[in-house]
Protein backbone atom coordinates (compact mmCIF):
# COMPACT_ATOMS: atom_id res chain seq x y z
CA UNK A 1 0.00 0.00 0.00
CA UNK A 2 1.43 3.89 -1.46
CA UNK A 3 1.80 5.52 2.08
CA UNK A 4 -0.15 8.53 2.35
CA UNK A 5 0.58 12.18 1.73
CA UNK A 6 1.02 13.72 5.02
CA UNK A 7 -2.48 15.55 6.07
CA UNK A 8 -2.85 18.71 7.13
CA UNK A 9 -4.78 20.61 9.03
CA UNK A 10 -5.33 24.35 8.25
CA UNK A 11 -5.39 26.70 10.81
CA UNK A 12 -7.78 29.99 10.18
CA UNK A 13 -8.40 33.10 12.29
CA UNK A 14 -11.43 35.54 11.81
CA UNK A 15 -11.19 39.19 12.52
CA UNK A 16 -12.31 42.29 10.46
CA UNK A 17 -10.42 45.52 9.03
CA UNK A 18 -12.40 47.77 11.54
CA UNK A 19 -9.60 47.61 13.81
CA UNK A 20 -6.63 48.84 11.82
CA UNK A 21 -3.06 47.40 10.87
CA UNK A 22 -1.39 47.71 14.17
CA UNK A 23 -4.47 45.36 16.13
CA UNK A 24 -4.33 43.21 12.88
CA UNK A 25 -0.90 42.37 13.22
CA UNK A 26 -1.29 41.55 16.95
CA UNK A 27 -3.72 39.21 15.60
CA UNK A 28 -1.33 37.60 13.10
CA UNK A 29 1.10 37.25 16.14
CA UNK A 30 -1.37 35.47 18.54
CA UNK A 31 -2.94 33.45 16.30
CA UNK A 32 0.59 32.02 14.71
CA UNK A 33 1.03 31.67 19.02
CA UNK A 34 -1.94 29.25 19.11
CA UNK A 35 -1.19 27.18 15.99
CA UNK A 36 2.12 27.00 17.32
CA UNK A 37 0.52 25.11 20.33
CA UNK A 38 -1.60 23.34 18.73
CA UNK A 39 1.00 21.88 16.63
CA UNK A 40 3.39 21.24 19.28
CA UNK A 41 1.11 18.92 21.02
CA UNK A 42 2.59 15.27 21.00
CA UNK A 43 1.09 12.69 18.92
CA UNK A 44 -0.74 15.07 16.32
CA UNK A 45 -2.15 13.11 13.39
CA UNK A 46 -1.58 15.91 11.36
CA UNK A 47 0.45 19.09 10.65
CA UNK A 48 -1.42 22.50 11.58
CA UNK A 49 -1.09 24.98 9.43
CA UNK A 50 -1.71 28.77 10.06
CA UNK A 51 -3.34 30.70 7.56
CA UNK A 52 -3.11 34.42 7.26
CA UNK A 53 -6.02 36.27 9.46
CA UNK A 54 -8.98 36.73 7.26
CA UNK A 55 -11.06 40.29 7.20
CA UNK A 56 -13.43 39.95 4.24
CA UNK A 57 -15.32 37.92 2.16
CA UNK A 58 -13.06 36.76 -0.63
CA UNK A 59 -10.12 35.73 1.62
CA UNK A 60 -12.48 33.72 3.73
CA UNK A 61 -13.69 32.12 0.51
CA UNK A 62 -10.60 31.77 -1.20
CA UNK A 63 -9.07 30.09 1.79
CA UNK A 64 -12.25 27.56 1.29
CA UNK A 65 -11.74 26.81 -2.52
CA UNK A 66 -8.27 26.28 -1.79
CA UNK A 67 -8.92 23.78 0.94
CA UNK A 68 -11.17 22.00 -0.79
CA UNK A 69 -9.32 21.43 -2.98
CA UNK A 70 -5.90 20.45 -1.85
CA UNK A 71 -5.77 16.58 -1.39
CA UNK A 72 -3.09 17.53 1.79
CA UNK A 73 -6.11 19.46 3.43
CA UNK A 74 -7.87 17.22 5.68
CA UNK A 75 -9.65 19.43 8.00
CA UNK A 76 -9.77 23.55 9.24
CA UNK A 77 -9.82 24.61 12.04
CA UNK A 78 -11.29 28.34 12.75
CA UNK A 79 -11.13 30.14 15.59
CA UNK A 80 -12.65 34.14 15.44
CA UNK A 81 -9.60 36.01 17.84
CA UNK A 82 -11.89 39.21 17.84
CA UNK A 83 -15.20 39.96 16.36
CA UNK A 84 -15.73 39.18 12.48
CA UNK A 85 -19.07 40.07 11.27
CA UNK A 86 -20.56 36.34 10.24
CA UNK A 87 -21.95 37.37 7.18
CA UNK A 88 -18.36 37.58 5.71
CA UNK A 89 -18.02 33.68 5.84
CA UNK A 90 -21.69 32.66 4.71
CA UNK A 91 -19.93 32.38 1.24
CA UNK A 92 -17.34 30.48 2.53
CA UNK A 93 -19.02 28.22 4.70
CA UNK A 94 -21.58 27.04 2.09
CA UNK A 95 -18.99 25.99 -0.39
CA UNK A 96 -16.95 24.07 2.64
CA UNK A 97 -16.94 20.34 1.27
CA UNK A 98 -13.58 19.48 4.47
CA UNK A 99 -14.08 18.47 8.01
CA UNK A 100 -14.83 21.47 10.22
CA UNK A 101 -13.27 22.30 13.82
CA UNK A 102 -15.13 25.77 15.96
CA UNK A 103 -12.08 25.90 18.67
CA UNK A 104 -13.36 28.35 21.02
CA UNK A 105 -10.20 29.38 22.33
CA UNK A 106 -8.24 32.74 23.43
CA UNK A 107 -4.29 33.98 23.44
CA UNK A 108 -4.33 34.44 27.41
CA UNK A 109 -5.02 32.02 29.96
CA UNK A 110 -5.76 34.35 32.52
CA UNK A 111 -7.18 38.01 32.72
CA UNK A 112 -4.19 41.00 33.51
CA UNK A 113 -6.65 42.21 35.90
CA UNK A 114 -4.78 45.48 37.07
CA UNK A 115 -3.92 46.62 33.70
CA UNK A 116 -7.52 45.54 31.60
CA UNK A 117 -8.00 48.19 29.14
CA UNK A 118 -10.57 48.79 26.24
CA UNK A 119 -7.25 48.59 23.97
CA UNK A 120 -6.90 44.69 25.77
CA UNK A 121 -11.09 44.03 25.60
CA UNK A 122 -10.86 44.81 21.65
CA UNK A 123 -8.09 42.75 20.51
CA UNK A 124 -9.02 39.48 22.94
CA UNK A 125 -12.44 39.21 22.18
CA UNK A 126 -13.22 35.38 21.39
CA UNK A 127 -15.79 35.42 23.97
CA UNK A 128 -18.07 37.70 21.65
CA UNK A 129 -16.55 36.74 18.00
CA UNK A 130 -16.67 32.90 18.64
CA UNK A 131 -20.71 33.40 19.10
CA UNK A 132 -21.25 35.55 16.23
CA UNK A 133 -19.44 32.72 14.35
CA UNK A 134 -21.32 29.74 15.85
CA UNK A 135 -24.88 31.53 15.14
CA UNK A 136 -23.67 31.63 11.27
CA UNK A 137 -22.67 27.96 11.56
CA UNK A 138 -25.80 26.68 13.17
CA UNK A 139 -27.96 29.09 10.71
CA UNK A 140 -26.39 27.25 7.66
CA UNK A 141 -26.33 23.95 9.18
CA UNK A 142 -22.52 23.72 8.76
CA UNK A 143 -21.51 20.02 10.40
CA UNK A 144 -18.33 20.85 12.91
CA UNK A 145 -16.96 19.75 16.12
CA UNK A 146 -16.78 22.31 18.57
CA UNK A 147 -13.90 22.56 21.50
CA UNK A 148 -13.75 25.33 24.47
CA UNK A 149 -10.96 26.07 25.99
CA UNK A 150 -7.05 27.07 25.95
CA UNK A 151 -4.93 25.02 23.64
CA UNK A 152 -2.43 24.79 26.91
CA UNK A 153 -5.39 22.45 28.43
CA UNK A 154 -4.24 18.38 28.03
CA UNK A 155 -8.33 17.99 27.63
CA UNK A 156 -8.55 20.73 24.50
CA UNK A 157 -5.31 19.03 22.96
CA UNK A 158 -7.00 15.53 23.19
CA UNK A 159 -10.74 16.40 21.64
CA UNK A 160 -8.67 18.35 18.67
CA UNK A 161 -6.45 15.33 17.93
CA UNK A 162 -9.73 13.07 18.21
CA UNK A 163 -11.14 15.24 15.58
CA UNK A 164 -7.95 15.33 13.35
CA UNK A 165 -7.95 11.62 13.41
CA UNK A 166 -11.63 11.47 12.27
CA UNK A 167 -10.41 13.51 9.23
CA UNK A 168 -7.64 11.67 8.57
CA UNK A 169 -9.86 8.38 8.59
CA UNK A 170 -12.36 9.86 6.47
CA UNK A 171 -9.61 10.85 3.89
CA UNK A 172 -8.52 7.72 3.90
CA UNK A 173 -11.74 6.40 2.90
CA UNK A 174 -12.82 9.17 0.54
CA UNK A 175 -9.70 7.89 -1.53
CA UNK A 176 -10.15 3.81 -0.66
CA UNK A 177 -10.36 1.40 -3.44
CA UNK A 178 -11.67 -2.09 -2.66
CA UNK A 179 -11.40 -5.13 -4.16
CA UNK A 180 -13.77 -8.07 -3.79
CA UNK A 181 -12.45 -11.07 -4.31
CA UNK A 182 -15.70 -13.08 -5.27
CA UNK A 183 -19.18 -12.08 -3.84
CA UNK A 184 -20.19 -12.07 -0.65
CA UNK A 185 -21.79 -15.66 1.29
CA UNK A 186 -24.80 -17.22 -0.12
CA UNK A 187 -27.74 -16.45 1.25
CA UNK A 188 -26.67 -14.22 4.41
CA UNK A 189 -28.51 -10.64 4.78
CA UNK A 190 -25.81 -8.10 6.66
CA UNK A 191 -22.71 -8.44 4.29
CA UNK A 192 -25.30 -7.39 1.68
CA UNK A 193 -25.47 -3.30 0.79
CA UNK A 194 -25.35 -0.89 -1.53
CA UNK A 195 -22.24 0.19 -3.52
CA UNK A 196 -23.35 2.85 -4.94
CA UNK A 197 -24.61 4.48 -1.94
CA UNK A 198 -21.18 4.24 -0.22
CA UNK A 199 -19.47 5.31 -3.12
CA UNK A 200 -21.67 8.30 -2.82
CA UNK A 201 -22.02 8.74 0.93
CA UNK A 202 -18.12 8.12 1.68
CA UNK A 203 -16.40 8.02 -1.29
CA UNK A 204 -14.95 4.47 -1.06
CA UNK A 205 -15.09 2.43 -5.01
CA UNK A 206 -16.19 -1.25 -4.25
CA UNK A 207 -15.74 -3.67 -7.35
CA UNK A 208 -15.48 -7.22 -7.85
CA UNK A 209 -12.45 -9.53 -9.26
CA UNK A 210 -12.40 -13.20 -10.38
CA UNK A 211 -10.62 -15.26 -7.66
CA UNK A 212 -8.61 -16.54 -10.42
CA UNK A 213 -7.29 -13.23 -11.39
CA UNK A 214 -5.99 -13.65 -8.21
CA UNK A 215 -4.66 -16.94 -8.47
CA UNK A 216 -2.45 -16.19 -11.56
CA UNK A 217 -0.89 -13.93 -9.63
CA UNK A 218 -0.16 -16.16 -6.60
CA UNK A 219 1.19 -18.62 -9.02
CA UNK A 220 3.98 -16.02 -10.35
CA UNK A 221 5.56 -15.76 -7.27
CA UNK A 222 9.31 -16.62 -7.39
CA UNK A 223 10.83 -19.43 -5.08
CA UNK A 224 13.54 -16.92 -4.42
CA UNK A 225 10.44 -14.17 -2.98
CA UNK A 226 8.91 -17.21 -0.86
CA UNK A 227 11.89 -18.14 0.47
CA UNK A 228 12.61 -14.45 1.44
CA UNK A 229 9.73 -14.61 3.09
CA UNK A 230 9.33 -17.77 5.22
CA UNK A 231 12.60 -16.36 6.32
CA UNK A 232 10.73 -13.43 7.64
CA UNK A 233 7.72 -15.52 8.94
CA UNK A 234 10.46 -17.37 11.19
CA UNK A 235 11.99 -14.32 12.99
CA UNK A 236 8.65 -12.50 13.60
CA UNK A 237 6.67 -15.80 15.29
CA UNK A 238 7.06 -18.61 17.28
CA UNK A 239 6.51 -21.57 14.05
CA UNK A 240 5.32 -24.84 15.16
CA UNK A 241 7.94 -27.88 14.24
CA UNK A 242 6.01 -28.78 11.42
CA UNK A 243 5.80 -25.39 9.63
CA UNK A 244 9.69 -24.67 9.73
CA UNK A 245 12.23 -25.69 7.23
CA UNK A 246 12.56 -29.72 7.01
CA UNK A 247 8.99 -30.16 8.98
CA UNK A 248 6.41 -32.20 7.16
CA UNK A 249 4.15 -28.89 6.59
CA UNK A 250 6.99 -26.34 5.68
CA UNK A 251 5.22 -26.45 1.81
CA UNK A 252 1.99 -24.96 3.56
CA UNK A 253 3.91 -22.46 4.99
CA UNK A 254 5.53 -21.70 1.65
CA UNK A 255 2.05 -21.69 -0.33
CA UNK A 256 0.89 -19.30 2.71
CA UNK A 257 3.94 -16.77 1.50
CA UNK A 258 2.86 -17.14 -2.04
CA UNK A 259 -0.67 -15.90 -1.59
CA UNK A 260 0.76 -13.24 0.77
CA UNK A 261 2.64 -12.13 -2.48
CA UNK A 262 0.01 -12.50 -5.15
CA UNK A 263 -2.43 -10.29 -2.87
CA UNK A 264 0.05 -7.82 -1.94
CA UNK A 265 1.44 -7.66 -5.84
CA UNK A 266 -2.54 -7.79 -6.97
CA UNK A 267 -3.74 -4.70 -4.23
CA UNK A 268 -0.83 -2.52 -4.91
CA UNK A 269 -1.00 -3.05 -8.92
CA UNK A 270 -4.32 -1.73 -8.56
CA UNK A 271 -4.60 1.22 -5.57
CA UNK A 272 -6.38 -1.50 -3.34
CA UNK A 273 -6.55 -0.23 0.30
CA UNK A 274 -9.13 -2.84 1.25
CA UNK A 275 -9.81 -6.36 -0.16
CA UNK A 276 -12.50 -9.28 1.00
CA UNK A 277 -12.34 -13.01 0.66
CA UNK A 278 -15.25 -15.50 0.85
CA UNK A 279 -14.52 -19.10 1.77
CA UNK A 280 -16.85 -20.24 -0.70
CA UNK A 281 -15.39 -18.89 -3.68
CA UNK A 282 -11.85 -19.92 -3.65
CA UNK A 283 -11.22 -20.32 -7.35
CA UNK A 284 -7.95 -22.12 -7.86
CA UNK A 285 -6.48 -20.94 -4.21
CA UNK A 286 -5.59 -24.28 -2.46
CA UNK A 287 -5.99 -22.36 1.14
CA UNK A 288 -8.49 -19.82 2.65
CA UNK A 289 -6.25 -17.33 3.11
CA UNK A 290 -5.36 -16.97 6.54
CA UNK A 291 -1.51 -16.07 7.56
CA UNK A 292 -1.67 -13.42 4.26
CA UNK A 293 -4.79 -11.31 5.50
CA UNK A 294 -3.78 -11.52 9.23
CA UNK A 295 0.16 -9.56 8.25
CA UNK A 296 -1.87 -7.58 5.47
CA UNK A 297 -4.20 -5.87 8.34
CA UNK A 298 -1.36 -5.40 10.06
CA UNK A 299 0.31 -3.54 7.59
CA UNK A 300 -3.47 -0.96 7.14
CA UNK A 301 -5.31 -2.77 4.74
CA UNK A 302 -8.73 -3.28 5.36
CA UNK A 303 -10.38 -6.71 5.38
CA UNK A 304 -13.93 -8.07 5.58
CA UNK A 305 -14.56 -12.34 5.49
CA UNK A 306 -17.35 -13.82 3.67
CA UNK A 307 -17.10 -10.67 1.04
CA UNK A 308 -18.11 -8.17 4.06
CA UNK A 309 -16.89 -5.10 1.94
CA UNK A 310 -18.60 -2.80 4.49
CA UNK A 311 -16.76 -3.95 7.88
CA UNK A 312 -13.45 -4.38 5.22
CA UNK A 313 -14.24 -0.40 4.47
CA UNK A 314 -14.85 0.58 7.98
CA UNK A 315 -11.37 -1.04 9.41
CA UNK A 316 -9.25 0.33 6.57
CA UNK A 317 -10.48 3.55 8.00
CA UNK A 318 -10.25 2.79 11.73
CA UNK A 319 -6.84 1.50 10.95
CA UNK A 320 -6.40 5.22 9.41
CA UNK A 321 -7.33 7.04 12.35
CA UNK A 322 -5.63 5.30 14.64
CA UNK A 323 -2.04 5.37 12.89
CA UNK A 324 1.10 5.79 15.37
CA UNK A 325 -1.53 5.17 18.43
CA UNK A 326 -0.60 2.39 20.99
CA UNK A 327 -3.18 -0.10 20.74
CA UNK A 328 -4.14 -2.16 17.81
CA UNK A 329 -7.35 -2.53 15.24
CA UNK A 330 -8.40 -5.94 13.65
CA UNK A 331 -11.59 -7.49 11.76
CA UNK A 332 -13.52 -9.14 14.25
CA UNK A 333 -16.68 -11.16 15.04
CA UNK A 334 -18.96 -12.15 18.37
CA UNK A 335 -18.29 -16.12 18.17
CA UNK A 336 -19.73 -17.16 21.46
CA UNK A 337 -21.04 -16.25 25.45
CA UNK A 338 -19.58 -17.21 28.84
CA UNK A 339 -22.93 -17.08 30.94
CA UNK A 340 -21.63 -17.58 34.08
CA UNK A 341 -23.57 -14.84 36.54
CA UNK A 342 -21.56 -11.69 37.48
CA UNK A 343 -18.65 -12.77 35.19
CA UNK A 344 -20.44 -12.55 31.67
CA UNK A 345 -18.13 -12.18 29.10
CA UNK A 346 -17.90 -12.25 24.96
CA UNK A 347 -15.46 -14.65 23.14
CA UNK A 348 -14.81 -13.33 19.84
CA UNK A 349 -12.86 -14.94 16.75
CA UNK A 350 -12.66 -15.57 13.13
CA UNK A 351 -12.13 -18.28 11.35
CA UNK A 352 -8.51 -17.44 10.84
CA UNK A 353 -8.04 -13.94 9.99
CA UNK A 354 -8.01 -11.90 13.61
CA UNK A 355 -5.16 -8.85 12.97
CA UNK A 356 -1.75 -9.79 15.38
CA UNK A 357 -2.23 -5.69 15.81
CA UNK A 358 -4.26 -6.42 19.10
CA UNK A 359 -1.96 -9.69 20.18
CA UNK A 360 -1.07 -9.89 24.05
CA UNK A 361 2.84 -11.13 22.86
CA UNK A 362 4.03 -12.81 20.00
CA UNK A 363 2.04 -15.46 18.14
CA UNK A 364 2.45 -18.95 16.93
CA UNK A 365 2.60 -19.24 13.56
CA UNK A 366 0.23 -22.57 13.46
CA UNK A 367 -1.61 -25.03 10.80
CA UNK A 368 -4.94 -26.74 11.43
CA UNK A 369 -8.01 -28.30 9.50
CA UNK A 370 -10.44 -26.29 8.39
CA UNK A 371 -14.13 -27.55 8.23
CA UNK A 372 -15.71 -25.38 5.56
CA UNK A 373 -14.38 -24.18 2.21
CA UNK A 374 -13.01 -27.73 0.82
CA UNK A 375 -8.89 -26.98 0.67
CA UNK A 376 -5.87 -27.67 2.25
CA UNK A 377 -5.59 -26.57 5.89
CA UNK A 378 -4.65 -22.81 5.89
CA UNK A 379 -1.43 -21.74 8.00
CA UNK A 380 -2.78 -18.72 10.50
CA UNK A 381 -1.37 -16.83 13.44
CA UNK A 382 -2.52 -17.91 16.88
CA UNK A 383 -2.74 -15.83 19.97
CA UNK A 384 -5.04 -14.01 22.84
CA UNK A 385 -5.61 -9.86 22.77
CA UNK A 386 -4.04 -7.80 24.48
CA UNK A 387 -6.00 -6.67 27.91
CA UNK A 388 -7.34 -3.21 27.76
CA UNK A 389 -10.43 -1.06 26.94
CA UNK A 390 -11.37 -1.60 23.35
CA UNK A 391 -14.30 -0.58 21.29
CA UNK A 392 -16.33 -2.62 18.94
CA UNK A 393 -17.82 -1.15 15.89
CA UNK A 394 -20.12 -2.31 13.23
CA UNK A 395 -21.28 -0.53 10.01
CA UNK A 396 -25.05 -2.08 8.45
CA UNK A 397 -27.17 -1.04 5.33
CA UNK A 398 -30.80 -0.04 7.02
CA UNK A 399 -31.79 0.76 3.51
CA UNK A 400 -32.43 4.36 3.58
CA UNK A 401 -29.22 4.69 5.51
CA UNK A 402 -26.21 3.50 6.73
CA UNK A 403 -25.47 2.86 10.41
CA UNK A 404 -22.64 2.50 13.03
CA UNK A 405 -23.28 0.91 16.17
CA UNK A 406 -20.11 0.68 18.57
CA UNK A 407 -19.93 -0.93 21.93
CA UNK A 408 -17.32 0.05 24.78
CA UNK A 409 -15.57 -2.90 26.16
CA UNK A 410 -12.73 -4.17 27.98
CA UNK A 411 -10.59 -6.54 26.86
CA UNK A 412 -9.57 -9.56 29.23
CA UNK A 413 -7.55 -12.56 29.77
CA UNK A 414 -9.21 -16.02 28.88
CA UNK A 415 -10.80 -17.22 32.04
CA UNK A 416 -8.67 -20.30 31.13
CA UNK A 417 -6.34 -21.20 28.87
CA UNK A 418 -7.43 -22.21 25.15
CA UNK A 419 -5.21 -24.96 23.94
CA UNK A 420 -7.75 -26.23 21.48
CA UNK A 421 -8.99 -23.24 20.03
CA UNK A 422 -6.71 -23.36 16.89
CA UNK A 423 -7.57 -19.25 15.97
CA UNK A 424 -6.59 -15.68 17.12
CA UNK A 425 -9.08 -14.58 19.67
CA UNK A 426 -10.60 -11.79 21.94
CA UNK A 427 -12.48 -12.06 25.14
CA UNK A 428 -13.72 -8.82 26.12
CA UNK A 429 -16.39 -7.73 28.71
CA UNK A 430 -18.90 -5.32 26.67
CA UNK A 431 -20.18 -1.67 28.66
CA UNK A 432 -22.73 -1.61 30.51
CA UNK A 433 -23.08 -5.57 30.99
CA UNK A 434 -23.61 -8.40 28.39
CA UNK A 435 -27.22 -8.27 28.65
CA UNK A 436 -28.03 -4.75 28.44
CA UNK A 437 -25.00 -4.60 25.11
CA UNK A 438 -26.56 -7.47 23.31
CA UNK A 439 -30.15 -6.65 23.42
CA UNK A 440 -29.12 -2.82 22.39
CA UNK A 441 -27.05 -4.27 19.54
CA UNK A 442 -29.69 -6.66 18.64
CA UNK A 443 -32.41 -4.16 18.20
CA UNK A 444 -29.90 -1.87 16.47
CA UNK A 445 -29.73 -4.48 13.95
CA UNK A 446 -25.97 -4.27 14.45
CA UNK A 447 -23.94 -6.76 12.19
CA UNK A 448 -21.83 -10.03 13.55
CA UNK A 449 -19.15 -8.90 12.03
CA UNK A 450 -17.09 -5.96 13.54
CA UNK A 451 -13.92 -3.94 13.98
CA UNK A 452 -11.98 -3.99 16.83
CA UNK A 453 -9.77 -1.27 17.83
CA UNK A 454 -7.68 -0.92 21.24
CA UNK A 455 -6.16 2.45 19.76
CA UNK A 456 -9.22 4.53 19.22
CA UNK A 457 -12.16 5.12 21.29
CA UNK A 458 -15.91 6.90 21.27
CA UNK A 459 -15.05 10.59 20.52
CA UNK A 460 -12.90 9.59 17.19
CA UNK A 461 -15.56 7.28 15.95
CA UNK A 462 -18.76 10.37 16.87
CA UNK A 463 -16.32 12.94 14.79
CA UNK A 464 -16.27 10.55 11.76
CA UNK A 465 -20.09 10.13 11.80
CA UNK A 466 -20.45 13.55 12.25
CA UNK A 467 -18.26 14.19 9.17
CA UNK A 468 -20.09 11.99 6.97
CA UNK A 469 -23.47 12.51 8.07
CA UNK A 470 -23.95 8.07 9.55
CA UNK A 471 -25.86 7.49 12.06
CA UNK A 472 -24.20 6.52 15.08
CA UNK A 473 -25.52 4.56 17.77
CA UNK A 474 -23.48 4.51 20.99
CA UNK A 475 -23.21 1.61 23.49
CA UNK A 476 -21.25 2.07 26.87
CA UNK A 477 -21.89 2.44 30.78
CA UNK A 478 -24.48 5.00 30.72
CA UNK A 479 -26.70 3.14 28.05
CA UNK A 480 -30.17 1.23 29.12
CA UNK A 481 -32.02 -0.15 26.50
CA UNK A 482 -35.16 1.77 26.72
CA UNK A 483 -33.49 5.07 26.24
CA UNK A 484 -31.54 3.36 23.45
CA UNK A 485 -34.70 1.90 22.06
CA UNK A 486 -35.56 5.40 21.95
CA UNK A 487 -32.66 6.83 20.81
CA UNK A 488 -33.04 4.66 17.81
CA UNK A 489 -36.95 5.48 17.35
CA UNK A 490 -36.21 9.47 17.18
CA UNK A 491 -33.26 8.62 14.40
CA UNK A 492 -35.47 6.89 12.77
CA UNK A 493 -37.55 10.19 12.32
CA UNK A 494 -34.40 12.50 11.77
CA UNK A 495 -32.84 10.46 9.24
CA UNK A 496 -35.96 10.29 7.28
CA UNK A 497 -36.68 14.51 7.51
CA UNK A 498 -33.30 14.83 6.78
CA UNK A 499 -32.79 13.29 3.70
CA UNK A 500 -35.27 16.26 2.40
CA UNK A 501 -33.64 18.88 3.86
Amino acid sequence: MKPAPTAEVWFLTGSQGLYGPDTLAQVADQSRQIADQLAALPGSPARVVWKPVLTDAAAITGTVLAANSDPSCVGLIAWMHTFSPAKMWIGGLDLLRKPFLHLHTQANVELPWSTIDMDFMNLNQAAHGDREFGYIQSRLNVARKTVAGHVSDPAVGVRVHAWMRAAVGRAALRELRLARFGDNMRDVAVTEGDKVEAQLRFGVSVNTYGVNDLVEVVDSASEAEVTGLVKEYADAYRLVPELAVGGDRHESLRYAARIELGLRAFLDGGGFGAFTTNFEDLGGLRQLPGLAVQRLMADGYGFGGEGDWKTSVLLHTVKAMGAGLPGGTSFMEDYTYHLAPGSELILGAHMLEVCPTIAAGQPSCEIHPLGIGGREDPVRLVFDAAPGPAVVVGLADMGDRFRLVANEIDIVDPVEPLPALPVARAVWRPAPDLRTSTEAWLTAGAPHHTVLSSAVGTEELTDLADMLGTELLVIDADTTVRQFTKEIRWNQAYYHLARGL
